[in-house]
Protein backbone atom coordinates (compact mmCIF):
# COMPACT_ATOMS: atom_id res chain seq x y z
CA UNK A 1 0.00 0.00 0.00
CA UNK A 2 2.38 2.96 -1.08
CA UNK A 3 1.89 6.28 1.03
CA UNK A 4 2.69 10.16 0.37
CA UNK A 5 3.41 12.60 2.29
CA UNK A 6 2.37 16.12 0.92
CA UNK A 7 4.71 19.14 2.46
CA UNK A 8 3.69 22.49 1.99
CA UNK A 9 2.48 25.44 3.57
CA UNK A 10 -1.62 25.50 4.70
CA UNK A 11 -4.78 25.23 3.19
CA UNK A 12 -5.24 28.38 4.62
CA UNK A 13 -2.74 30.16 3.24
CA UNK A 14 -3.24 32.12 0.16
CA UNK A 15 -1.54 31.97 -2.60
CA UNK A 16 -0.71 29.37 -5.45
CA UNK A 17 0.77 26.81 -3.68
CA UNK A 18 -2.08 25.68 -2.14
CA UNK A 19 -4.49 26.17 -4.81
CA UNK A 20 -2.19 23.20 -6.79
CA UNK A 21 -2.39 20.81 -4.07
CA UNK A 22 -6.66 21.41 -3.36
CA UNK A 23 -6.96 20.87 -7.12
CA UNK A 24 -4.33 17.71 -6.71
CA UNK A 25 -6.62 16.30 -3.77
CA UNK A 26 -9.45 16.13 -6.25
CA UNK A 27 -7.63 13.30 -7.92
CA UNK A 28 -7.87 9.29 -8.38
CA UNK A 29 -3.85 9.33 -7.15
CA UNK A 30 -4.69 11.49 -4.01
CA UNK A 31 -6.65 8.57 -2.42
CA UNK A 32 -4.77 5.63 -4.21
CA UNK A 33 -1.14 6.74 -2.80
CA UNK A 34 -3.35 7.99 0.69
CA UNK A 35 -1.53 11.19 0.34
CA UNK A 36 -1.72 13.09 3.65
CA UNK A 37 -0.79 17.17 3.28
CA UNK A 38 1.54 17.96 6.69
CA UNK A 39 0.90 21.75 6.69
CA UNK A 40 3.61 23.53 7.50
CA UNK A 41 3.29 27.03 7.29
CA UNK A 42 0.44 29.42 7.64
CA UNK A 43 0.54 33.45 7.05
CA UNK A 44 0.18 35.61 10.13
CA UNK A 45 2.61 36.78 12.90
CA UNK A 46 5.49 35.10 14.21
CA UNK A 47 3.89 32.81 16.71
CA UNK A 48 1.46 31.18 14.74
CA UNK A 49 4.15 30.86 12.07
CA UNK A 50 5.78 28.80 14.74
CA UNK A 51 3.31 27.41 16.22
CA UNK A 52 2.41 25.69 12.22
CA UNK A 53 5.96 24.71 11.72
CA UNK A 54 6.25 22.84 15.46
CA UNK A 55 3.58 20.89 14.79
CA UNK A 56 3.98 20.27 11.49
CA UNK A 57 7.88 18.73 12.76
CA UNK A 58 5.77 16.70 15.45
CA UNK A 59 2.96 15.20 12.98
CA UNK A 60 5.69 14.68 10.04
CA UNK A 61 8.28 12.58 12.44
CA UNK A 62 5.45 10.43 14.08
CA UNK A 63 4.04 9.93 10.07
CA UNK A 64 7.66 9.42 7.95
CA UNK A 65 8.27 6.20 8.97
CA UNK A 66 5.29 4.45 7.68
CA UNK A 67 4.77 6.22 4.37
CA UNK A 68 7.07 6.04 0.93
CA UNK A 69 7.19 9.14 -1.05
CA UNK A 70 7.28 12.59 0.56
CA UNK A 71 6.15 15.37 -1.60
CA UNK A 72 7.82 18.52 -0.83
CA UNK A 73 6.61 21.68 -2.37
CA UNK A 74 8.96 24.62 -1.98
CA UNK A 75 9.17 28.14 -3.34
CA UNK A 76 11.88 30.71 -2.81
CA UNK A 77 14.29 30.90 -0.42
CA UNK A 78 13.05 31.30 3.24
CA UNK A 79 10.61 28.65 1.85
CA UNK A 80 13.43 26.35 0.59
CA UNK A 81 15.24 26.45 4.34
CA UNK A 82 12.69 25.49 6.46
CA UNK A 83 11.82 22.42 4.32
CA UNK A 84 15.24 21.27 4.57
CA UNK A 85 13.95 20.12 7.95
CA UNK A 86 11.62 17.74 6.75
CA UNK A 87 14.17 17.00 3.25
CA UNK A 88 16.80 15.47 5.35
CA UNK A 89 15.05 12.66 8.03
CA UNK A 90 13.29 11.68 4.92
CA UNK A 91 17.24 11.38 3.11
CA UNK A 92 18.20 9.87 6.06
CA UNK A 93 15.18 7.19 6.37
CA UNK A 94 15.67 6.50 2.23
CA UNK A 95 12.48 7.60 1.11
CA UNK A 96 12.03 8.56 -2.63
CA UNK A 97 11.88 12.42 -2.14
CA UNK A 98 10.02 14.89 -4.52
CA UNK A 99 10.58 18.74 -4.58
CA UNK A 100 7.64 20.85 -6.67
CA UNK A 101 9.58 24.00 -7.78
CA UNK A 102 6.81 26.60 -7.21
CA UNK A 103 9.06 30.22 -7.96
CA UNK A 104 8.11 34.17 -7.70
CA UNK A 105 10.76 34.39 -10.63
CA UNK A 106 14.03 33.51 -11.80
CA UNK A 107 16.27 36.37 -10.84
CA UNK A 108 17.08 35.05 -7.19
CA UNK A 109 18.26 31.48 -8.76
CA UNK A 110 21.27 33.86 -10.29
CA UNK A 111 22.16 34.71 -6.41
CA UNK A 112 25.29 32.61 -5.10
CA UNK A 113 23.82 31.82 -1.69
CA UNK A 114 20.45 30.52 -3.25
CA UNK A 115 22.67 28.85 -6.45
CA UNK A 116 24.40 26.63 -3.71
CA UNK A 117 21.45 25.72 -1.50
CA UNK A 118 19.42 24.91 -4.13
CA UNK A 119 22.11 22.92 -6.03
CA UNK A 120 22.26 20.51 -2.87
CA UNK A 121 18.65 20.23 -2.17
CA UNK A 122 17.76 20.12 -6.09
CA UNK A 123 20.80 17.45 -6.71
CA UNK A 124 19.94 15.56 -3.81
CA UNK A 125 16.28 14.74 -4.84
CA UNK A 126 14.84 11.60 -6.87
CA UNK A 127 12.77 14.01 -8.90
CA UNK A 128 12.68 18.00 -8.87
CA UNK A 129 8.94 18.91 -10.46
CA UNK A 130 9.29 22.22 -12.63
CA UNK A 131 6.15 24.51 -13.90
CA UNK A 132 7.52 24.45 -17.37
CA UNK A 133 10.40 24.15 -19.88
CA UNK A 134 11.57 27.44 -18.86
CA UNK A 135 11.91 26.63 -15.59
CA UNK A 136 14.21 23.29 -16.76
CA UNK A 137 16.26 25.84 -18.22
CA UNK A 138 16.88 28.17 -15.75
CA UNK A 139 17.80 25.96 -13.78
CA UNK A 140 20.45 23.99 -15.98
CA UNK A 141 21.75 28.18 -16.68
CA UNK A 142 22.18 28.85 -12.87
CA UNK A 143 22.62 25.71 -11.50
CA UNK A 144 24.23 23.30 -14.05
CA UNK A 145 21.75 20.82 -13.04
CA UNK A 146 19.58 18.23 -15.70
CA UNK A 147 18.49 14.84 -14.77
CA UNK A 148 15.96 14.22 -12.58
CA UNK A 149 13.98 17.42 -13.64
CA UNK A 150 10.22 16.91 -14.53
CA UNK A 151 7.59 19.00 -15.62
CA UNK A 152 3.99 18.77 -13.87
CA UNK A 153 1.83 22.01 -14.93
CA UNK A 154 -0.22 23.82 -12.46
CA UNK A 155 -3.90 22.29 -13.59
CA UNK A 156 -6.56 24.93 -14.52
CA UNK A 157 -9.79 24.59 -11.58
CA UNK A 158 -13.30 23.62 -12.80
CA UNK A 159 -14.90 26.25 -12.44
CA UNK A 160 -18.82 27.32 -13.16
CA UNK A 161 -18.35 29.87 -15.69
CA UNK A 162 -20.98 32.12 -17.28
CA UNK A 163 -20.74 34.34 -20.22
CA UNK A 164 -24.03 35.92 -19.84
CA UNK A 165 -23.69 38.46 -16.99
CA UNK A 166 -19.61 39.43 -18.86
CA UNK A 167 -19.14 43.15 -17.88
CA UNK A 168 -16.72 45.75 -19.04
CA UNK A 169 -14.21 45.16 -16.36
CA UNK A 170 -10.59 44.26 -16.50
CA UNK A 171 -9.24 41.88 -13.70
CA UNK A 172 -6.36 41.56 -12.03
CA UNK A 173 -6.14 39.35 -9.01
CA UNK A 174 -3.45 38.40 -6.67
CA UNK A 175 -1.68 40.26 -3.97
CA UNK A 176 -1.54 44.08 -4.61
CA UNK A 177 2.79 44.30 -4.73
CA UNK A 178 5.03 45.80 -6.91
CA UNK A 179 6.15 42.48 -8.22
CA UNK A 180 2.46 42.13 -9.77
CA UNK A 181 2.56 45.35 -11.67
CA UNK A 182 -0.63 46.75 -10.61
CA UNK A 183 1.02 50.65 -11.21
CA UNK A 184 2.09 49.49 -14.86
CA UNK A 185 -1.66 48.06 -14.84
CA UNK A 186 -3.45 51.75 -13.51
CA UNK A 187 -0.61 53.24 -15.27
CA UNK A 188 -1.56 51.61 -18.96
CA UNK A 189 -5.42 51.86 -18.67
CA UNK A 190 -4.82 55.46 -17.86
CA UNK A 191 -4.01 56.52 -21.46
CA UNK A 192 -6.98 54.86 -22.80
CA UNK A 193 -9.40 54.96 -20.42
CA UNK A 194 -11.00 58.56 -20.89
CA UNK A 195 -11.84 56.84 -24.72
CA UNK A 196 -13.86 53.75 -23.43
CA UNK A 197 -15.21 55.46 -19.63
CA UNK A 198 -17.37 52.71 -19.53
CA UNK A 199 -14.39 49.87 -18.98
CA UNK A 200 -13.30 49.60 -15.12
CA UNK A 201 -10.58 47.89 -13.81
CA UNK A 202 -11.16 45.69 -10.79
CA UNK A 203 -8.18 44.27 -8.32
CA UNK A 204 -8.91 41.31 -6.30
CA UNK A 205 -6.57 41.19 -4.03
CA UNK A 206 -5.00 42.43 -0.85
CA UNK A 207 -1.72 44.19 0.03
CA UNK A 208 -1.09 48.22 -0.91
CA UNK A 209 -4.56 49.13 -2.10
CA UNK A 210 -3.98 52.65 -0.23
CA UNK A 211 -1.34 53.03 -2.79
CA UNK A 212 -3.26 51.91 -5.98
CA UNK A 213 -6.05 54.00 -5.11
CA UNK A 214 -3.88 56.96 -4.68
CA UNK A 215 -2.25 56.40 -7.99
CA UNK A 216 -5.51 56.19 -9.57
CA UNK A 217 -6.72 59.49 -8.16
CA UNK A 218 -3.42 61.00 -9.62
CA UNK A 219 -3.90 59.81 -12.87
CA UNK A 220 -7.91 60.91 -12.68
CA UNK A 221 -9.10 57.14 -13.11
CA UNK A 222 -10.26 56.46 -10.03
CA UNK A 223 -13.97 56.03 -10.94
CA UNK A 224 -13.11 53.27 -13.26
CA UNK A 225 -11.00 51.40 -10.97
CA UNK A 226 -12.48 49.08 -8.09
CA UNK A 227 -11.48 47.22 -5.30
CA UNK A 228 -12.78 43.80 -3.63
CA UNK A 229 -9.88 43.64 -1.18
CA UNK A 230 -9.47 39.29 -1.42
CA UNK A 231 -11.81 37.24 -2.56
CA UNK A 232 -12.74 33.37 -2.19
CA UNK A 233 -15.07 30.92 -2.53
CA UNK A 234 -18.26 32.80 -4.22
CA UNK A 235 -16.70 36.25 -4.48
CA UNK A 236 -13.77 35.03 -6.68
CA UNK A 237 -16.19 33.07 -8.60
CA UNK A 238 -18.64 36.30 -9.22
CA UNK A 239 -15.45 38.47 -9.64
CA UNK A 240 -13.92 35.87 -13.00
CA UNK A 241 -16.92 35.50 -14.40
CA UNK A 242 -17.79 39.39 -14.67
CA UNK A 243 -14.49 39.75 -16.00
CA UNK A 244 -14.15 40.30 -19.90
CA UNK A 245 -10.17 40.87 -19.89
CA UNK A 246 -7.70 39.11 -17.51
CA UNK A 247 -4.35 41.10 -16.78
CA UNK A 248 -1.10 40.05 -15.74
CA UNK A 249 1.05 42.94 -15.61
CA UNK A 250 4.04 40.90 -13.26
CA UNK A 251 7.95 40.96 -13.45
CA UNK A 252 7.98 37.70 -12.43
CA UNK A 253 6.23 34.61 -11.81
CA UNK A 254 6.61 30.80 -11.87
CA UNK A 255 3.63 29.26 -13.90
CA UNK A 256 0.44 32.14 -12.71
CA UNK A 257 -2.67 30.78 -11.09
CA UNK A 258 -4.90 33.70 -12.10
CA UNK A 259 -4.30 33.20 -16.03
CA UNK A 260 -4.80 29.27 -15.06
CA UNK A 261 -8.31 30.97 -13.57
CA UNK A 262 -9.08 33.51 -16.51
CA UNK A 263 -8.31 30.27 -19.02
CA UNK A 264 -10.68 28.09 -17.10
CA UNK A 265 -13.66 31.03 -17.37
CA UNK A 266 -12.27 31.73 -20.94
CA UNK A 267 -11.26 34.97 -20.19
CA UNK A 268 -8.50 36.46 -22.70
CA UNK A 269 -5.69 37.43 -21.09
CA UNK A 270 -3.12 40.27 -21.64
CA UNK A 271 0.20 39.52 -19.70
CA UNK A 272 3.78 39.48 -19.57
CA UNK A 273 6.00 37.14 -20.85
CA UNK A 274 7.08 35.86 -17.44
CA UNK A 275 7.65 31.89 -15.59
CA UNK A 276 6.22 29.75 -17.68
CA UNK A 277 4.30 32.06 -20.21
CA UNK A 278 6.22 32.39 -22.99
CA UNK A 279 6.71 28.66 -23.10
CA UNK A 280 2.71 28.32 -24.10
CA UNK A 281 1.03 32.01 -24.98
CA UNK A 282 1.54 33.05 -28.76
CA UNK A 283 0.61 36.43 -29.34
CA UNK A 284 -2.49 37.15 -31.07
CA UNK A 285 -3.17 33.28 -30.74
CA UNK A 286 -3.90 32.48 -27.38
CA UNK A 287 -3.29 35.95 -25.70
CA UNK A 288 -2.09 38.97 -25.70
CA UNK A 289 1.37 39.34 -24.61
CA UNK A 290 3.44 42.72 -23.38
CA UNK A 291 7.28 44.23 -22.15
CA UNK A 292 7.07 43.95 -18.44
CA UNK A 293 6.54 47.57 -16.65
CA UNK A 294 5.91 49.50 -20.65
CA UNK A 295 2.75 50.62 -19.81
CA UNK A 296 2.51 52.34 -23.27
CA UNK A 297 2.43 48.98 -24.79
CA UNK A 298 -0.12 47.64 -22.55
CA UNK A 299 -2.51 49.94 -23.16
CA UNK A 300 -2.65 48.93 -27.00
CA UNK A 301 -2.76 45.55 -25.79
CA UNK A 302 -5.97 46.41 -23.99
CA UNK A 303 -7.60 48.72 -26.70
CA UNK A 304 -6.58 46.06 -29.57
CA UNK A 305 -8.99 43.20 -27.58
CA UNK A 306 -11.32 46.09 -26.39
CA UNK A 307 -12.04 47.09 -29.97
CA UNK A 308 -11.67 43.66 -31.57
CA UNK A 309 -14.36 41.43 -31.51
CA UNK A 310 -13.59 38.62 -33.54
CA UNK A 311 -9.80 38.44 -31.94
CA UNK A 312 -11.95 38.94 -28.92
CA UNK A 313 -13.70 35.71 -29.67
CA UNK A 314 -10.45 33.91 -30.75
CA UNK A 315 -8.61 34.36 -27.57
CA UNK A 316 -11.37 33.26 -25.63
CA UNK A 317 -11.81 30.25 -27.36
CA UNK A 318 -8.26 29.67 -26.96
CA UNK A 319 -8.63 30.00 -24.08
CA UNK A 320 -11.09 27.15 -22.81
CA UNK A 321 -8.90 25.15 -25.55
CA UNK A 322 -6.15 25.07 -22.56
CA UNK A 323 -8.21 24.35 -20.37
CA UNK A 324 -9.74 21.49 -21.79
CA UNK A 325 -6.84 19.91 -22.57
CA UNK A 326 -2.37 21.03 -21.93
CA UNK A 327 -3.78 22.55 -18.64
CA UNK A 328 -7.34 20.11 -17.84
CA UNK A 329 -6.84 18.89 -13.91
CA UNK A 330 -7.67 15.12 -14.72
CA UNK A 331 -4.95 14.97 -17.25
CA UNK A 332 -2.50 16.55 -14.65
CA UNK A 333 -3.27 14.47 -11.74
CA UNK A 334 -2.99 11.36 -14.55
CA UNK A 335 0.07 12.77 -14.81
CA UNK A 336 1.37 12.85 -11.30
CA UNK A 337 0.14 9.58 -10.63
CA UNK A 338 2.19 8.07 -13.37
CA UNK A 339 5.29 10.27 -11.24
CA UNK A 340 4.39 8.53 -8.01
CA UNK A 341 4.16 5.09 -9.70
CA UNK A 342 7.35 5.51 -11.57
CA UNK A 343 9.18 6.50 -8.40
CA UNK A 344 8.37 3.15 -6.43
CA UNK A 345 9.57 0.79 -9.18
Amino acid sequence: MPKVLIVATSRKTRGGITSVIKAHETGEQWKKFHCKWIETHRDGNNIRKLWYLGTAIMQYFCLLPFYDIVHIHIATTQSAKRKQLFFYPAKWMKKKIILHFHPSNEKFLFEPYNQALYRKLFSQADLVLVLSEQWKRWIKEALGLTKHIEILYNPCPIVNRRDDIREKSILFAGTIIPRKGYETLLRGFALIASKYPEWRITFAGNGEIENAQRIAKELKIEKQVEFLGWVSGNKKEQAFQKASIYCLASDGEGFPMGVLDAWAYGIPSVVTPVGGIPDIVTNGENGLVFKVNNETELAKQLEKIITNNNLYKKLADASLHLAYTTFNISTINKRLERIYSNLLR
